[in-house]
């Protein structure tokens, strides 16, 4: 993309020294804003021709300064020409910093981004999942599309992002993309990481995220209740698909496993426990923490169901689980089968487990959450707040104390 570049040569007279002599200035100016520095040279203040741009008379000095002004000036459509042969987007900043050597790490922020999940990508399995990678992957699709709408550029330089691009960005998730606040935030925490980057590695002077505050709304979250679970178990269905998803959904409402955990469940990590009896000993793919969860009568149940399961066999599995996609949508058609309500995801199995299964049963906070794999109790504690139903089974004991 070609800019209208404009150079100018000047003087400060307000600036001049005792000597009567100023310093002369470049002003680089690209469509239409404005950077400066000083060329290092000085000439006398009658001795300047503010027109023409040059020093006066013919004088060795005079003739040195308008040479060298004339070289600084190839200097710079020299460096915009190549800018434009890399089809590199360029400021009058760029040029000035470029022209003084101060920008040989000039970096461009999809590039930092791209050099980043690049990193990640090559340590899936060791320090980082599938879905954070994918999750850096989408950041970066949308950063892309935002400056393509707000710049009209397929790429910015780092030093282009400031606190205004941060609040664009924000606004142009919530409205083009139509993402919740929360997810918008996400993406945006997502993003802090690559500024932190190349704040870390100096190609930016300041931290633009210095006066943003993200903050994530706390979301009630659903569950369901034990009258449905009873409704899920007693319904027949005679699809095998619906059938399996079903048992898979329930043992998940029994464990408090995410999908990603019961997708790479093998029979190895159910062992038996210091009690005797049946424990799921695994890590978790999200965090990496260790989850020892002891098996309930109804989760074993399922496991023996499948445990002769040819293709389990093969791979050592302990469930046939299917793609999330696929395992959404089916546990969407159950639902309606069975005439529940609520939006049911695969993930809401997780909820159910920490609230109706074992909060809401007496169970201490601390073990349910050690049972999550949660690193902070204040994540469990999220739960706890919306069980008015326990609220109500405690305010009733202590009622019958005061009868």
């Amino acid at each position: 993309m070609s800019h209208s570049l404009s150079l100018l040569f000047y003087i400060k007279k307000s600036k001049a020294d005792e000597h009567g002599k100023a310093n002369i200035y470049m002003r680089i100016t690209v469509d239409g804003r404005r950077a400066e520095c000083s060329v290092s040279r000085k000439v006398k203040l009658n001795e300047w021709n503010s027109k023409t741009q040059l020093a006066l008379g013919n004088s060795m000095v005079a003739q040195e300064i308008n040479r060298e002004l004339g070289v600084i000036k190839n200097k710079i459509y020299g460096i915009q020409q190549q800018f434009q042969r890399e089809e590199k987007e360029y400021t009058a900043i760029d040029l000035r910093d470029t022209y003084l050597g101060k920008d040989k790490t000039r970096k461009m922020l999809l590039e930092i981004f791209q050099e980043h999940n690049d990193k990640v990508e090559s340590l899936i399995g060791k320090d980082f999942s599938a879905g954070t990678a994918e999750r850096y992957r989408t950041c970066k699709k949308h950063v892309g599309e935002f400056i393509k709408k707000k710049y009209k550029k397929n790429d910015i330089t780092v030093k282009d992002v400031n606190h205004q691009f941060i609040n664009g960005f924000e606004y142009y998730l919530k409205t083009t993309r139509k993402c919740a606040h929360n997810s918008a935030i996400k993406y945006i925490t997502n993003f802090k990481k690559i500024i932190r980057i190349a704040h870390a590695n100096d190609w930016i002077d300041k931290d633009p995220f210095l006066h943003w505050k993200g903050k994530l709304k706390i979301v009630d979250r659903e569950f369901l209740t034990q009258e449905e679970i009873q409704k899920l178990i007693n319904k027949e269905l005679k699809m095998e698909r619906l059938d399996q998803v079903r048992d898979i959904f329930i043992f998940c409402c029994f464990t408090g496993l995410a999908y990603a955990d019961i997708k790479k469940l093998t029979k190895d990590d159910v062992v038996i426990g210091v009690d005797g009896e049946q424990w799921v000993k695994t890590r978790r793919t999200k965090t990496d923490t260790r989850s020892n969860i002891p098996i309930l009568p109804i989760a074993q149940t399922i496991i023996e169901k499948y445990k002769d399961n040819e293709l389990m066999k093969i791979k050592n599995l302990v469930l046939p689980v299917l793609s999330n996609q696929k395992m959404n949508a089916y546990i969407k058609e159950i639902a309606d089968l069975c005439g529940i309500t609520k939006n049911l995801t695969f993930h809401l199995a997780r909820h159910t487990f920490a609230t109706t299964v074992t909060l809401s049963n007496g169970v201490p906070i601390e073990s349910v959450s050690k049972m999550l794999g949660h690193t902070n109790l204040k994540t469990t504690q999220h739960y706890a707040k919306i069980l008015d139903m326990k609220v109500s089974k405690d305010m009733a004991i202590l009622r019958s104390k005061f009868k």
